[in-house]
């Protein structure tokens, strides 16, 4: 079998590639979410710190479903702080911030992330791996939520 860019396998390294990009971008963005939960202050800490929790806790069990996928298709999962955050590329952020700054970075880091895994869904989709369509049409309608409840906050 030829490694070309039609051939099946070259196919199936790309969407294991983006697969790994968008476990990369779920690590930094739990990081991220649990700082702002553990440091966030003022008027909207309640609604926030319980907000942020579930968003991270959310992410941490999607880590493992997306490392797993990764593994399923015969390919290796990234791992390591450095490489993760190295591949991921958001924006850290260092505490204290005010309220809506947690809010906006986090806003940015759920849209590179729906971003990324919209190229993994539409690459699972030419490989025909339904398995891994399906894993990314569920993060991208969790992260679109998150992202309308982000911007709802900013409203307030």
């Amino acid at each position: 079998m030829s490694n070309t860019p039609s051939s099946p396998a070259s196919g199936t390294a790309r969407l294991t590639d983006s697969l790994n990009q968008v476990l990369a971008d779920s690590y930094a963005l739990m990081s991220l979410t649990h700082l702002a939960h553990w440091n966030v202050e003022g008027p909207g800490f309640f609604a926030l710190h319980t907000a942020f929790q579930t968003q991270y806790e959310d992410l941490f069990t999607a880590i493992d479903e997306i490392a797993e996928r990764i593994r399923a298709l015969n390919a290796y999962a990234l791992g390591g702080l450095a490489t993760l955050a190295a591949a991921a590329q958001m924006t850290e952020f260092r505490s204290p911030l005010p309220q809506d700054e947690y809010v906006r970075m986090l806003l940015a880091a759920n849209e590179k992330l729906v971003a990324d895994a919209s190229r993994a869904r539409d690459l699972a989709g030419a490989a025909n791996d339904p398995e891994s369509q399906d894993l990314m049409i569920g993060r991208i309608t969790v992260h679109q939520k998150t992202i309308w409840m982000l911007n709802s906050f900013l409203r307030g």
